[in-house]
């Protein structure tokens, strides 16, 4: 069963029955995910075109990734205005829900000596923040092409409106939650 469905099927009667809500739509559901990659040390120490990455991060996400510069000029870092920063991709619908499919099915259990993700990532707003040290970990990404690991840092972003709502709606979708 993919995650949609179990969210249609199981998750919101579950949601109805502990909160006794009887309008669907004040039963917290997920808004989209956010994939961003920085790009600028693989950039700055590698002298690398960072097009191997682009392609790496739309393998993983089915989706062209956007590009985004930096703002303002700082010479300590020797970075200037308009260089590519980061790389970022937003995933909504079906797209979304068979990504976290993918990430909790398949790739966190990948991952060595995996320990679980923290619970106590959670901002104000909703949103659920984890990074992923190594995009290698994913399968579409060829081998071959890997010059340095990046880390993916992935965004989840909720409807619920406190934190336990957060915690529960992301535990019943299968999320590997520390114990």
């Amino acid at each position: 069963m993919s995650l949609k469905e179990k969210y249609k099927n199981e998750i919101v009667s579950k949601f109805k029955d502990n909160l006794k809500v009887e309008n669907v739509m004040e039963i917290p559901k997920l808004e989209k995910v956010v994939l961003n990659m920085g790009i600028w040390t693989y950039i700055r120490t590698w002298n690398k075109d960072y097009n191997v990455l682009k392609d790496h991060l739309a393998l993983i996400a089915w989706q062209a990734p956007t590009v985004r510069y930096a703002r303002k000029s700082i010479s300590n870092f020797k970075l200037r205005e308009w260089m590519p920063v980061w790389l970022s991709v937003t995933l909504r619908w079906d797209a979304m829900y068979n990504f976290l499919d993918k990430l909790i099915n398949i790739v966190l259990p990948r991952v060595r000596d995996f320990r679980w993700i923290s619970k106590n990532s959670f901002d104000k707003e909703g949103n659920y923040n984890f990074w992923i040290k190594e995009h290698s970990i994913f399968l579409e990404v060829p081998q071959d092409d890997i010059v340095k690991n990046n880390g993916i840092q992935i965004t989840v972003k909720t409807t619920a409106k406190n934190k336990e709502m957060w915690k529960e709606l992301l535990t019943m979708m299968g999320f590997p939650f520390s114990k």
